[in-house]
């Protein structure tokens, strides 16, 4: 069976597993435990039309993996699969919705759309299927990109990690994290989660050319645009001194701080 056509009947059962799930359990982050774990599927089912022997696929499939790895074991230490481990957001959401509207959120959006990215962000997996070649120099660098973004995606969730573990013994300093790559970024993580997956799309790109399946990274950075607005509106309802540290910290792209 077509590559493409496997992805899409992975991804229609992911889509309605999530959804029936949330609707049985009134828990709406079955999304958020699967994020990490689909898109490598997805990009092992490319690699694997190709016999896992495209290297380019071969590296694809290779760094994904790598973040899915990361990714899933901080989801789960900060209690992601554990019952009640739902993103607080959507508690936030149901409060300033009717119950029939946040339905159609959790189906529209959270579940649907949401799922609709994950495939998507793999797609360039597709266009080094259909273009395949050797793996050149700028493989290289874009392998090479794509894991110092992971590292940095390592180090700042690793830094809010421990500033987390400090506040809740009641020993942090201040009331949200300001120090490490949050000093220069007041969302440094979603930057290198963003950036690793325009990496990708650049595998796609040297591969193929400029092509459709960008839209992925495209639509991520919109989300995550979205959800950032959203995440620091409640923070600065609940910390009134965080409008100064907006003021003087870059919003996601690390940048030297303002005076």
């Amino acid at each position: 069976m077509d590559a493409l056509w496997v992805c899409l009947f992975v991804f229609a059962g992911v889509t309605l597993g999530t959804w029936l799930a949330s609707v049985l359990t009134r828990e709406y982050s079955w999304v958020d435990r699967i994020w990490s774990i689909v898109p490598v599927a997805y990009v092992g089912i490319f690699a694997g039309a190709a016999g896992f022997a495209d290297a380019r696929l071969d590296v694809m499939f290779a760094l994904v993996a790598l973040w899915g790895a990361r990714l899933t074991f901080n989801f789960a230490r900060k209690g992601g699969y554990a019952p009640g481990g739902e993103d607080y957001r959507w508690a936030v959401l149901r409060e300033r919705m009717a119950p029939w509207q946040f339905q159609l959120f959790n189906f529209f959006f959270i579940s649907l759309y949401q799922n609709v990215i994950l495939l998507l962000i793999t797609l360039p997996a597709l266009t080094a299927l259909e273009h395949p070649g050797g793996f050149g120099v700028a493989d290289v660098v874009v392998a090479v990109v794509f894991a110092g973004f992971l590292v940095g995606e390592t180090v700042a969730d690793q830094q809010q990690w421990a500033f987390h573990r400090e506040k809740h013994a009641g020993r942090a300093p201040t009331r949200f994290l300001q120090t490490g790559l949050f000093r220069y970024s007041r969302h440094p993580n979603f930057f290198f989660e963003q950036a690793q997956w325009w990496a990708i799309a650049a595998f796609g790109v040297v591969a193929g050319g400029l092509q459709w399946t960008v839209a992925g990274a495209v639509l991520l950075t919109l989300l995550f645009v979205g959800s950032t607005r959203f995440t620091e509106s409640i923070t600065k309802s609940r910390y009134p001194e965080y409008a100064d540290y907006q003021r003087r910290t870059s919003a996601v792209v690390p940048w030297p701080v303002r005076g």
